[in-house]
């Protein structure tokens, strides 16, 4: 149905969001009902039986579509921010704001604010909108815009760090291009002034036990992709959910911990195995016949609430376990009486963390933060793979048989082991040099020279070295088992 779509997002890179006011979803009382949205009215109609029914036709069209625009994807990356003098403390609230005041006033850049102190700020140039914001330990994040070339996605990046360098130089800091904090733990890592983070800090420790590392000490590269309608929307999903290991093997950028080599490739990607398993892990049901926009709401619907927003202030909603199903029904002890907006929605589908998020686009969660090279890497595996129809369809083929327990084996196993964790007779290496070589030809069928920007992953799947692996060796070798080093230039931005 439309409304699920909606809801679910339907080619939001490309389709702008509803306009105006955010009705609130009062009609949406009853298990089974599914919106549909109608004049700017929210109405309520009776869904077919079952979980996976198969969405009604759309009516036929009285006119021509337009043809659509080239697709576009936006690269999100997050740097770990530390003062260069030793013994390279992370970065207070106080030099972050001085930070992001300065890139304001130099590059034009409109600060975001929350209770009267900046936690962000947002450009808009020719291209689009990008976004800067603060993860909860200060990791600084850029949310680029969509773009339609692997050229621009990594002009963008190279002027967004230009930018923070050249303000982060007056201030005595840099940062770090690696998926994990090496060094410092939870407890050393300033609180940034976001409200929302107050309620996930505290919630956290409840219902996993690694929570607090992911919000305080990680760092990722993230790619949001578009899709045309509902079935390439499920073909697009199925392929880089079963390939999202693969990915975090190329990308494995996370080794240490408290000093210490943990024994892991990416430590970043095995704490997503024990934060909350409400939310986090690989949704098998994208895997299962009628797997649709509604499925996907069904399951998002049932997902417990972390806070809902009113008035400025975010209202704790994890004091018992209430789902955005019973906000639906009203039956939110934080809000009572009140139905959600469409906001309400939209916030709540950012609290959800599987290995691949749908929103109105595609989230590829994957990857460790890594080098500048690897920001512009990781758009180009999965544009390579999921642009080209050629290149998407062998991707399907090559999971196809894949099983449920293949899927929780790659996720188990590729954390510690990266391109040599077994699989099916082989390593997740002898998938990888496929699944390169698939984007690799999918980008020249693009016609925009953009295969060099997957040749450093080319590198990785034949060598069968990470860059974790380089970083342990060097750990046990010439660093004399010290993480110092990665403070020095050759790893930082």
């Amino acid at each position: 149905p439309w409304r699920a779509r909606q809801l679910a997002g339907r080619g939001g890179m490309r389709t702008p969001g509803l306009a105006g006011a955010r009705p609130a979803l009062h009609a949406c009382r009853a298990p089974k009902l599914r919106l549909l949205r109608s004049g700017g009215q929210c109405v309520a109609a009776h869904r077919p039986a079952g979980p996976h029914s198969t969405p009604a036709p759309a009516p036929a069209a009285t006119h021509p579509p337009p043809s659509p625009p080239s697709p576009s994807f936006g690269t999100e990356h997050e740097k770990l921010g530390y003062y260069l003098a030793a013994p390279h403390a992370r970065l207070s609230y106080d030099t972050i704001e001085a930070l992001l005041t300065s890139l304001c006033a130099r590059f034009g850049w409109d600060p975001v604010t929350e209770a009267g102190r900046i936690i962000g700020a947002t450009h808009t140039d020719g291209d689009g909108l990008q976004s800067v914001s603060l993860e909860p330990g200060g990791q600084l994040e850029l949310s680029g815009a969509p773009l339609d070339t692997l050229h621009k996605t990594c002009a963008e990046a190279h002027s967004h760090l230009y930018q923070v360098k050249t303000c982060a130089a007056d201030l005595g800091v840099a940062f770090l291009g690696l998926g994990f904090d090496p060094k410092w733990a939870v407890a050393d890592v300033p609180r940034m002034p976001k409200d929302r983070y107050r309620i996930m800090r505290d919630y956290m420790p409840r219902v996993g036990g690694l929570g607090l590392d992911m919000m305080f000490r990680s760092c990722t590269i993230q790619v949001n992709l578009d899709f045309e309608s509902e079935a390439d929307m499920v073909a697009k999903f199925r392929a880089s959910l079963a390939l999202q290991p693969v990915a975090t093997a190329l990308f494995a950028n996370s080794p240490f911990r408290d000093g210490a080599d943990t024994g892991f490739k990416s430590w970043r990607s095995h704490v997503w195995t024990d934060t909350d398993g409400d939310r986090c892990g690989v949704p098998h049901f994208v895997f299962e016949p009628g797997f649709s926009f509604e499925r996907y709401v069904d399951y998002a619907l049932d997902v417990p609430m972390y806070f809902v927003s009113r008035g400025g202030a975010y209202l704790d909603a994890t004091q018992q376990r209430v789902t955005f199903r019973d906000f639906l029904d009203g039956n939110n002890p934080v809000a009572p009486g009140q139905r959600p907006t469409l906001k309400d929605w939209e916030t709540h589908l950012t609290t959800l963390f599987p290995e691949v998020r749908l929103k109105r686009y595609l989230e590829m969660r994957g990857a460790d933060g890594g080098p500048w090279s690897e920001i512009c890497a990781l758009p180009a595996l999965w544009v390579g793979l999921l642009y080209d129809a050629e290149s998407l369809a062998s991707a399907l083929d090559l999971v196809a048989d894949w099983t449920a327990a293949d899927h929780d084996a790659l996720r188990a196993g590729v954390p510690r082991g990266a391109l040599a964790t077994p699989f099916r007779g082989g390593t997740v290496g002898d998938v990888a040099k496929k699944v390169v070589a698939l984007s690799a030809a999918g980008l020249a069928r693009r016609g925009r020279d953009e295969a060099r920007f997957v040749a450093p992953l080319v590198k990785i799947a034949e060598s069968g070295v990470t860059p974790a692996d380089a970083l342990v060796a060097k750990f046990h070798g010439q660093w004399k088992q010290s993480v110092e080093p990665v403070y020095s230039p050759g790893f930082t931005y």
